[in-house]
């Protein structure tokens, strides 16, 4: 049974007034959602290590917990995202996910017990899980008037200005009042406000397709293309080798690199370049195509031996690198899936997609938390050589024509 609301009628294939700034404008209003959204769970994220190692927690536990919770996120798409490609309730979906994700923030303040917190974390993960594929579904009809990666880029780098501000407003919390709980609490705020401007949209677009002027019912539901698989490979190897920032957090605070109400700052770094790629790297994904995500790996591969192996100063440049990263994979990520699969299909792609990702990122945080007790420099080793491994991989999509082989 399908939802009226968010399926195209009889007349769905015809352009609506003005589509671009339509188009542009529905952008804008879910980069304002994602914005508020990512100041509430990335404020939240930028103290989570620091904190379990307040409850007691260890460096395997952060690892695992953050690496777990990666995997819950991801690989719970898989069914949501078929969910929402059998039922067409993209809007549905999309706002209940939102729900679960960003109360789950607040409530971390009540934890008492990192096994608590862990519960909470893996809820916050899950409520993402819900809604994330048909988001990106939903966005993904206004992109074909902007371009793929340029309306993504927009997007992320809404989002990232909110990552960038969350471990601010959390920063000054403990410089103010000194308690990570202050700082949970005070995030549900922008948490009420992601909710409120996503049901303003949800009444401005009941019909995200019409976004979108391409005539659906002449292009047939096929299987996933091969690139389409080619491409999970690669990307699953840039997971694995990606260190999750929680570990980073644990590794500043371990060895006293810097003061606890400095570690959200690193972050709001991290996020804040994290805007600049996904804009930069967008708009050049719509014109070099995959050697685009390519160059950024290349760049942020060599985030870790800064980050677990330098001094203050190389603290700086990895937390940089990672942003770069970040940013570009969030931006040209999504945004090459969609001409690789069939229109009617796209939540499911997402879902699979997203499920590979999860896997190999849990598996990765799996090995570099074990190598973390080990050795920094193995960790470090690890995590550049993964991502190495990707670009040959994800270079023999590259003459392919929009990836339609």
């Amino acid at each position: 049974m399908t939802e009226q609301n968010d399926l195209p009628d009889n007349n769905a294939g015809a352009p609506v007034k003005s589509p671009r700034k339509s188009a542009m404008r529905f952008i804008i209003l879910l980069g304002f959602v994602s914005l508020f959204a990512d100041v509430t769970y990335e404020g939240a994220r930028s103290i989570i290590g620091p904190y379990f190692s307040i409850l007691g927690a260890s460096a395997l536990t952060v690892a695992m917990v953050a690496g777990f919770g990666e995997l819950v996120g991801y690989g719970l798409r898989l069914f949501f995202g078929y969910l929402g490609d059998r039922t067409g309730r993209y809007w549905l979906m999309t706002i209940a996910g939102y729900c679960i994700n960003l109360l789950a923030v607040p409530l971390l303040a009540l934890a008492n017990r990192w096994e608590i917190a862990a519960g909470l974390v893996i809820m916050e993960r899950a409520g993402k899980a819900v809604r994330a594929p048909s988001r990106d579904v939903i966005l993904s009809y206004a992109t074909k008037q902007v371009g793929r990666g340029w309306g993504f880029g927009i997007h992320e780098a809404m989002d990232q200005i909110g990552a960038l501000l969350g471990p601010i407003i959390v920063a000054i919390a403990l410089y103010v009042r000194g308690e990570y709980k202050t700082g949970f609490l005070i995030l549900s705020i922008p948490a009420i406000l992601a909710i409120s401007v996503l049901l303003l949209a949800r009444f401005l677009y009941p019909v995200p397709r019409e976004l979108d002027t391409t005539d659906y019912g002449k292009i047939e539901s096929k299987g996933f293309l091969k690139a389409f698989w080619i491409y999970l490979a690669g990307i699953a190897c840039v997971a694995a080798g990606y260190a999750d920032f929680p570990l980073i957090a644990f590794h500043f605070k371990k060895i006293a690199l810097v003061s606890d109400n400095w570690i959200p700052i690193f972050y709001s770094i991290a996020m804040g370049v994290d805007a600049i790629a996904a804009l930069v790297f967008g708009y050049l994904f719509d014109r070099k195509g995959m050697r685009a995500l390519v160059i950024a790996i290349f760049i942020s591969a060599w985030a870790a031996p800064f980050a677990f192996c330098g001094d203050f100063s190389g603290a700086i440049i990895g937390v940089v690198l990672w942003g770069i990263g970040m940013g570009a994979q969030e931006s040209i990520m999504r945004a090459a899936i969609v001409d690789m699969v069939p229109s009617n299909r796209r939540g499911s792609a997402y879902g699979i997609f997203n499920t590979g990702y999860g896997l190999f990122w849990f598996l990765g945080s799996f090995a570099m938390g074990t190598l973390y007790g080990f050795s920094l420099f193995w960790l470090a080793a690890f995590s550049v050589a993964m991502q190495l491994f990707s670009i040959p991989i994800l270079l023999s999509l590259a003459g392919r024509k929009n990836n339609k082989t």
